[in-house]
């Protein structure tokens, strides 16, 4: 079988630029597939493996968004300019750019997630199908939930965790240690990550403005301008199939993503029981299987 062909570009928004890649041909008779990554802060790379829906006809298209990867970094921009709005706007200035504004699925993973929800939420008329992956629906309970997380972490890593963010020092390497072994378990349990996830990784750590800003040191420890974000009573007016995916050990636990099986009128939910918080690394060719199913069935 050929490989689909890759292309990539930047998109200009405002002052600054968009990278984007595109795996497929957007004019092929199928609508595309536009995927949005978590953080906020991080880059595609991690996402990667979703690329290979393109073998089954669709278009895939990935993008870095503004503050990481390889679109501008803008680190001395502070919380008034870091804000859902930005993003929400920066996607839809990608979808005008590549002309599929009319007619495109929507993957949203972690932040990418919460990102989709927001976009579906606004009703946009170009919108096929919605497809939440690891990603709660309010920060409140993701906090929680990583409490309860944490609370069965073994007594040593809890006490370094607590001590250091008590005293703010969480760049000490015992916090980064502590912090790893939640990762472990519940961020990505292919343990070493995989070279596109360490990418990720990597690349935040060199500019981790939009990460620290919006979210916080790490995954659970959430003290960013997110920290009270929710879509719980506003779920309901998203009005498109949506697909809920998640781990039996992700940190976007069940009771995180409760509230939109509750509330979106069409919605199925699969829950991965190998993995964490990334099943297309943990468990990829089942969840090819079931994002490709899905959007076939909603073109």
């Amino acid at each position: 079988m050929t490989k689909a062909a890759v292309r990539e570009g930047t998109a200009p928004f405002r002052d600054w630029t968009t990278w984007y890649r595109v795996t497929g041909d957007l004019d092929a008779e199928k609508p595309p597939l536009v995927v949005l990554h978590g953080g906020p802060g991080c880059s595609h790379d991690y996402l990667l493996a979703i690329a290979d829906i393109a073998e089954s006809g669709r278009a895939v298209v990935h993008y870095d968004q503004l503050g990481g990867g390889r679109s501008t970094h803008l680190p001395d921009r502070g919380a008034d300019f870091w804000t859902v709005e930005l993003f929400l706007e920066e996607l839809d200035n990608l979808l005008g750019h590549l002309g599929i504004a009319d007619r495109y699925h929507l993957l949203g993973q972690s932040w990418g997630g919460m990102l989709g929800s927001e976009h579906a939420i606004r009703r946009p008329s170009g919108l096929i199908s919605l497809v939440i992956s690891n990603s709660p629906a309010s920060l409140e309970l993701w906090v929680q939930e990583a409490g309860r997380l944490r609370a069965d972490l073994d007594p040593a890593v809890r006490d370094a965790l607590d001590r250091h963010e008590k005293a703010g020092t969480t760049d000490d390497p015992e916090y980064v240690a502590a912090t790893q072994v939640f990762y472990d378990r519940h961020v990505c349990r292919v343990v070493p990550n995989p070279p596109e996830v360490a990418r990720t990784f990597e690349m935040l750590e060199q500019d981790p403005t939009v990460y620290h800003t919006m979210n916080g040191p790490n995954e659970f420890f959430c003290i960013g301008t997110l920290k009270t974000w929710s879509v719980v009573d506003r779920v309901g007016r998203i009005d498109v199939p949506t697909l809920l995916l998640s781990g039996r050990f992700d940190e976007a636990t069940p009771a995180t993503v409760e509230p939109f099986a509750t509330s979106i009128p069409d919605v199925a939910w699969e829950i991965f029981e190998e993995s964490s918080h990334m099943p297309f690394v943990e468990e990829p060719e089942r969840y090819l299987v079931a994002v490709t199913e899905f959007l076939d069935s909603h073109d």
